[in-house]
């Protein structure tokens, strides 16, 4: 497939189609304009489609704000604000059970995450519903995942609704966009090659972003710090309490960092996230993306910052590598 690029002219609704209470005054949502807005979006084929790999797990209910609040490493909030939100999901000790993507989505605030993962999160996070109005369930009967490359609307840099179809720029990317609607109405991917492609260049681009993921080989194997989610803006750090904060709060203030998320050139063989290496220069960790393009094989590794500092004892042998580091587009800071 040739990338070529593709124009659909798309219209602010009038109304947002939101569901009860939930959509319309709860989270705030402001999807409706005076007028009509018209516009471009230009997409790149071979980049845009359906992700087949992601799930959306959906929260309703009076108390889906508070109970997340409680749960994630972000500020809920700010999802009434219509702002696009990174955290972390972790576990009591501080680990990263899974990186999610909230919006605010007209039906319920919807969480973005690794298919693979979807069950085990949900199933862990009914656990703490407790008495709390809440009901978490996976939307995968009436909502899919697509990724898009093209220009959004100047005034809308945070989470709309167009024409039934969520939109929410991916991280600091105002060029790539979640798109969340019924799997009818996303970009088709074709057949099953075609969709793996999208699948791989979408990994690949969240690699040259710095954009950490968590899959099953690396759930509850790092700190948030670990995959820079305080440098992405995936942490808050003046919230109440979450699960998992106290070791995220003391983590940032009291200890050294010494692990850190790191883009590197692999040489040709087979990769896998979850993977333990050792660089020639002593650096050592794990892998948690890989992705292939034009015979270039990219990844994202939590690795020490140091060389020679140790790694969890849970880590399997590691390999060593003749990796070598490419740039991220954010600076990490350097430990004393």
């Amino acid at each position: 497939m040739e990338s070529s690029e593709v124009g659909v002219t798309m219209k602010v609704c009038q109304k947002s189609g939101t569901n009860g209470a939930f959509g319309r005054s709860l989270l705030g949502l402001d999807i409706a304009g005076a007028a009509p807005i018209s516009y471009i979006m230009t997409t790149a084929s071979a980049s845009s489609g359906h992700l087949t790999h992601l799930g959306v797990l959906r929260f309703t209910g009076a108390d889906a704000l508070p109970f997340l609040q409680g749960q994630v490493s972000n500020d809920t909030q700010r999802l009434t604000e219509n702002a696009p939100l990174l955290a972390a999901y972790s576990s009591a000790q501080g680990r990263v059970l899974a990186v999610i993507y909230l919006l605010p989505h007209s039906s319920g605030v919807i969480a973005i995450l690794p298919r693979e993962i979807l069950s085990m999160t949900m199933e862990r996070m009914r656990k703490f519903i407790l008495r709390a109005k809440v009901r978490i369930e996976d939307a995968g009967d009436s909502l899919a995942v697509a990724g898009c490359v093209g220009v959004m609307p100047q005034s809308s840099s945070g989470y709309t609704e167009i024409d039934g179809v969520g939109i929410a720029p991916v991280g600091r990317d105002k060029n790539r966009h979640w798109l969340i609607a019924a799997a009818e109405k996303l970009p088709s991917t074709g057949d099953a090659a075609a969709a793996q492609r999208v699948e791989d260049e979408w990994r690949l681009a969240d690699i040259r972003a710095g954009l950490p993921q968590i899959y099953a080989a690396t759930s509850e194997a790092f700190v948030a710090q670990m995959l820079n989610l305080d440098l992405l803006d995936g942490i808050s750090f003046t919230k109440g309490c979450y699960t998992g904060q106290e070791i995220i709060a003391r983590t940032q203030h009291l200890g050294r960092i010494k692990r850190r998320l790191f883009r590197l050139q692999l040489p040709s063989g087979t990769w896998q996230v979850g993977q333990a290496v050792r660089l020639a220069d002593g650096r050592q960790g794990r892998l948690t993306e890989v992705a292939q393009a034009n015979g270039r094989i990219e990844a994202l590794a939590v690795l020490s910052v140091g060389p020679g500092a140790a790694v969890s004892s849970d880590a399997p042998t590691e390999i060593l590598v003749n990796a070598a580091e490419l740039p991220l587009p954010y600076v990490i800071p350097s430990v004393a």
